[in-house]
């Protein structure tokens, strides 16, 4: 307990040191102690990812993992959650963190440089022209579903190279919901991603340690601690089938409380491959 008690310190004073460095760039973002601790606390990350990894068996010991961090809320709070657990986590392994660059221009990735290298996180950049492959030159009219391969191709390719032999995607309860919802609406059938999936072809294992958290959740601890979240700069951001899903399954729990939840559950206990417990 006392081990927790400090590696918990050490992470919340990291997210207190972004808050006093942008109050300095001219932020009115710094809260005290008492009001940080209002929102989605760090051992409520904890607890919620360590039951996730624990009920699935998604590490082991030994295991090097990598984060695929896109600089949105859900990697970086991902990001957060891993690197605390490690430290006292009964099983030790590694982490580091890869982040595929699609070559677009306005990608500054500068803050999350800085936050890995607070955290004592190895970090890797790799640039690539998948943006220009996809807009340019082959001009996708249904850009996400290759953009999604190509990116998946180079982030094992990197996590290779790194050693690592498991990839931690950052997908939260609100995206097994969303994706088991289109799977039903555009493919008649009912399914969604498992919490650990095994890649018999290049010998990596992919986990979703988040799958616990609600959407709500991963907000409210990015805002609260002022995660440094980098826009996507992606020109189809936003105007994607999933989007319109998420707005649908959001429209759905306002008129009929707890709904998602319950789709969560019934995906839990719908003997889908993966996610018996």
């Amino acid at each position: 307990m006392q081990q927790f008690s400090q590696d918990f310190a050490f992470i919340e004073k990291s997210c207190i040191w972004y808050k006093i460095r942008n109050r300095e760039a001219g932020k009115t973002v710094m809260h005290n102690m008492q009001e940080l601790r209002k929102s989605m606390k760090l051992q409520q990350i904890y607890s919620l990812t360590r039951k996730a990894i624990d009920d699935y068996h998604m590490i082991m010991p030994g295991d090097k993992i990598a984060i695929g961090i896109s600089g949105g809320k859900d990697s970086l709070t991902l990001l957060y959650a891993l690197q605390g657990l490690r430290r006292f986590y009964p099983a030790p392994f590694e982490i580091c963190a890869v982040t595929i660059d699609l070559g677009f221009d306005n990608l500054n990735l500068d803050r999350i440089r800085e936050l890995c290298a607070l955290l004592d996180v190895e970090y890797h950049i790799i640039k690539t022209d998948i943006g220009k492959i996809i807009f340019e030159d082959r001009r996708e009219s249904n850009p996400c579903s290759l953009c999604a391969k190509m990116r998946k191709g180079a982030l094992n390719d990197a996590m290779k190279a790194a050693g690592c032999n498991k990839v931690a995607y950052a997908h939260h309860k609100d995206d097994v919901v969303e994706t088991m919802m289109m799977s039903l609406i555009y493919e008649g059938r009912f399914h969604t991603f498992r919490p650990v999936t095994y890649l018999d072809r290049t010998d990596i294992t992919v986990i979703r340690p988040l799958i616990y958290m609600n959407e709500a959740d991963v907000i409210g601890f990015v805002h609260k601690y002022d995660i440094p979240v980098v826009k996507s700069p992606c020109p189809a951001d936003g105007h994607t089938k999933r989007e319109y899903i998420k707005k649908l399954v959001r429209e759905i729990n306002l008129e009929t409380s707890g709904v998602k939840e319950r789709m969560f559950t019934a995906v839990q206990n719908g003997k889908l491959e993966g996610w018996e417990l």
